[in-house]
């Protein structure tokens, strides 16, 4: 079992918790309308791409832990973050709620056989928890105060 950093692990459930917490003050309605990036994308496009990011660590954990992993190419993030909008764009928002948190949880459970001290295993769960967090919660926030803003019509 690896030794998990503990101020990683204090970090990454400390930004999870302020994520989750936003993201549970969106009403259906406002979950779902576009405008969040100008993109189109919604608040529940975010989370979709927060926990298929998630999932993608998982599974690089899994590929550590199991010695096959071969790192993705960068010139290629582009490319993925627009299948997993693919992928995820007709599912309920419940589905992505769901699948974000058991995203994380396949996550944290991989990191638990990764290997000590690998530092990939590290930058997986930087990039994919905290730090993508914390690039996301900014304007989440910003997007429910701008909808919570609006006057009804009439």
């Amino acid at each position: 079992m690896a030794k998990i950093d503990p101020e990683i692990v204090a970090e990454e459930d400390s930004l999870w918790r302020e994520f989750w917490s936003t993201v549970q003050r969106f009403s259906p309605e406002q979950f779902a309308e576009p405008g969040y990036f100008e993109e189109r994308w919604s608040a529940k496009d975010a989370v979709a791409h927060v926990g298929t990011w998630l999932a993608e660590a998982g599974a690089a954990l899994e590929q550590i832990h199991g010695g096959t992993y071969v790192p993705p190419n960068p010139a290629e993030v582009d490319a993925m973050n627009e299948r997993f909008l693919s992928a995820m764009r007709d599912a309920s928002p419940e589905d992505v709620k769901a699948q974000a948190i058991a995203a994380r949880s396949r996550m944290l459970h991989a990191w638990t056989d990764a290997p000590a001290d690998d530092e990939r295993s590290a930058g997986w769960i930087r990039k994919s928890g905290p730090e993508h967090y914390r690039e996301h919660l900014p304007r989440l926030e910003e997007w429910l105060t701008e909808l919570n803003g609006r006057r009804p019509a009439g």
